[in-house]
C-alpha cells in the first residue's frame, strides 16, 4: 500500500520535478520567487508573509521544553495549582499564600505581574533594550529553564503538541527535538563515586541497568506522544496541521553534571538511539561557558569517543563554540569545535560560534566542508545569548568555506522567536537570497539523521540517486518507499514547486 501511495505521489509530482531541460517552467518559477524576494527584502512585512509560506524542510535544532511559550507555562501553573515567586518570578509549588506569593490563577488579571513573569520566563524584549541592564543575555536565557521547570510538570505531552503546531504553522515538517528523560538521574546515580576517567569500568558497572532504563524512556514517550496525538485529534477524521511533522529526537546529555553522571546520561542515550528508532542521535548541551563545562569540555569529548566507539551507528550533533570573546578566556575559544568534530566525531555542530578563534581554524573549516559536517545556525539564540549577530556571525565564513549550514531555533518560546523569523534574519542581517535559503532548506533534511539513504547522490539540490533519475519508474517509488529521509525530501521538492508555483 506504502508502495502504491509513493508511486502516486511520483507520477504526480514529475511535471515539476523533471530535472530536464524542457523543464523550463520549474526554473522560471524559481527565478521569478527570488526576484519577489530581492523586492520585498527591504520591507520586513512582506517578506514575512513570503518567507511564513515557504516551506522549510526540517528544524534541526530545537529543545524540547525551551520551544514553548511562557503563556502556555502560566497557562499550565494556573491550571495545577501552582503559584508565583515575586521574589524571583519563578513558578513554584504552594503554599500560595506565603510571604512574596501569589497564585498563577488569575494572574492574567494582574497586567503588570504577568507581564513581569513573561519577562523572566523568556527574553522578551532583550534585544531591545527592555529588562535589568546588569544582567546579561546568557544569564538571563539560562535562568529561565528553572524558572519554568516545576509548570513543565506532566505538560510533556501539551508541550510536544505545541511545539508541533508551531512547526507546522512555519511549514517546517521535521523536527529533531533534544529531549532526555527522568530515567538519566536513575542512572547516574549507579555511578556514585565512580572513578569518572575509567570508561570502561563505568560502561560494566552501567550494564545491568541499562535495559530497564531504556524501556523507562520508551514507556515515557509512548505517553507523551499519545497525549500529543489525542490533543491534535491525530488519529480523527479532522487533524490538526502538527501531526503532519515528523518528530524525531536527540537523546540529550547535560555536561553541567559531576563527570561520572554526564557519562552515564550519554550511555543511556546511546542505549536509547540502539533501541528506539524515534530517537536517531546523542547530544550534549547547558551552557559551555559554565566552570564544570569548561572544566570537563575535553574529558565530555572523551567519553563520547568511547562510547561511539562501540556503538558506532549512533550519529551525534553536538553543541560545540557556543561561546565568544571575553565569555570565557581565548585558550577556552581555540579547540571546542575542533574536539567535537575530530575527537568525539560529531556530524553536526551546534552553534559553532566561537569557529574563528580555532587554534587553526582555516583547516578545521576544510575538513569541515570536506566531510559534509553541517553546522546548526541559530540567529536569534546566538544574538540574545552572546551577543553576536550581523557581520559579528560566522555564518558568512561557514558559507563561504563550503561548509553546509542549516536554520534552526534553539529554544524559540525563550527567545520569543519562530522558524519564519530565523529566516527574515538570515535576508535582513545575513543578505541571504532566495536560491541560499532554497539550499538551507533542503540541508535541513539532508543533514538531517531520519533514517535511510538521501534523495541526492551528493549535495542536496544536485543529481538525485539512480533510482530516481528517472521520476516515473518503479524503482523510484521502491527506493522512497525504503528511505523515509529520501520520502520526506521528494515531498520537500513538491512543496518548494508548488510555492515557486505561486503567483505574486
Amino acid at each position: 500500500m506504502r508502495s502504491a501511495v509513493l508511486m502516486a505521489l511520483v507520477l504526480s509530482a514529475a511535471p515539476v520535478l523533471a530535472r530536464a531541460p524542457a523543464a523550463k517552467l520549474a526554473l522560471s518559477d524559481e527565478a521569478r520567487t527570488a526576484a519577489y524576494l530581492d523586492r520585498v527584502a527591504d520591507s520586513p512585512p512582506r517578506l514575512r508573509m513570503f518567507l511564513q509560506a515557504m516551506p522549510k524542510g526540517g528544524d534541526l535544532h530545537n529543545h524540547y521544553g525551551g520551544s514553548v511559550y511562557t503563556e502556555d507555562f502560566l497557562r499550565w501553573a494556573a491550571a495545577g495549582g501552582l503559584c508565583i515567586a515575586t521574589d524571583s518570578w519563578h513558578v513554584v509549588d504552594p503554599p500560595c499564600d506565603a510571604p512574596d506569593r501569589v497564585p498563577a490563577a488569575g494572574l492574567e488579571h494582574d497586567y503588570a505581574r504577568y507581564s513581569r513573569a513573561i519577562d523572566a520566563l523568556s527574553t522578551r524584549g532583550f534585544e531591545a533594550g527592555i529588562g535589568d541592564p546588569t544582567v546579561s543575555g546568557y544569564d538571563r536565557f539560562f535562568a529561565t529553564f528553572d524558572a519554568f521547570g516545576p509548570a513543565m510538570r506532566g505538560k510533556q505531552g501539551e508541550a510536544l503538541a505545541l511545539t508541533r503546531e508551531q512547526a507546522a504553522a512555519d511549514h517546517v515538517a521535521y523536527l529533531e527535538l533534544a529531549a532526555s528523560s527522568a530515567a538519566s538521574a536513575n542512572v547516574a546515580a549507579q555511578l556514585a563515586g565512580a572513578d569518572s576517567t575509567d570508561f570502561a569500568a563505568m560502561a560494566q558497572r552501567l550494564a545491568p541497568v541499562l535495559t530497564d532504563a531504556v524501556a523507562t524512556v520508551r514507556a515515557d514517550y509512548d505517553r507523551i506522544e499519545a497525549k500529543a496525538a489525542e490533543i491534535d485529534g491525530c488519529k480523527t477524521a479532522a487533524p490538526r496541521p502538527g501531526c503532519a511533522v515528523e518528530t524525531r529526537y536527540l537523546y540529550t546529555a547535560i555536561r553541567t553534571a559531576p563527570p561520572a553522571a554526564v557519562f552515564a546520561q550519554l550511555a543511556l542515550a546511546f542505549a536509547v538511539v540502539e533501541a528506539d528508532p524515534r530517537f536517531v542521535g546523542v547530544n550534549i548541551a547547558a551552557p559551555e561557558h559554565d566552570p564544570i563545562a569548561v572544566r570537563d569540555y575535553a574529558l565530555h569529548m572523551r567519553m563520547i569517543a568511547f562510547l561511539k566507539q562501540r556503538h558506532p551507528a549512533v550519529r551525534l550533533s553536538l553543541h560545540a563554540g557556543e561561546l565568544t570573546l571575553g565569555l570565557v578566556p581565548p585558550r577556552d575559544l581555540a579547540f571546542h569545535i575542533h574536539d567535537a568534530v575530530v575527537v568525539a566525531g560529531a556530524r553536526r555542530i551546534g552553534h559553532g560560534i566561537d569557529i574563528s578563534y580555532e587554534a587553526d581554524a582555516t583547516a578545521l573549516l576544510a575538513r569541515m566542508a570536506h566531510d559534509r559536517i553541517a553546522v546548526e545556525i541559530n540567529l536569534t539564540s546566538n544574538a540574545v545569548i552572546l551577543g553576536v549577530k550581523g557581520r559579528d556571525h560566522p555564518l558568512s565564513l561557514y558559507r563561504a568555506a563550503g561548509v553546509p549550514v542549516v536554520l534552526s531555533t534553539d529554544d524559540e518560546g525563550v527567545s520569543r522567536s519562530d522558524m519564519t523569523n530565523e529566516y527574515v534574519r538570515a535576508v535582513t542581517e545575513q543578505h541571504l537570497r532566495y536560491v541560499d535559503l532554497k539550499q538551507i532548506v533542503r540541508d535541513g533534511l539532508h543533514y538531517s539523521f531520519l533514517p535511510g539513504a538521501s534523495l541526492w547522490r551528493d549535495r542536496a539540490g544536485g543529481a538525485r540517486v539512480l533510482a530516481c533519475a528517472t521520476v516515473t519508474s518503479n524503482a523510484c517509488a521502491t527506493f522512497l518507499a525504503d528511505n523515509p529521509k529520501a520520502a520526506r525530501q521528494w515531498q520537500l521538492e513538491r512543496d518548494l514547486a508548488a510555492f515557486e508555483a505561486v503567483k505574486r
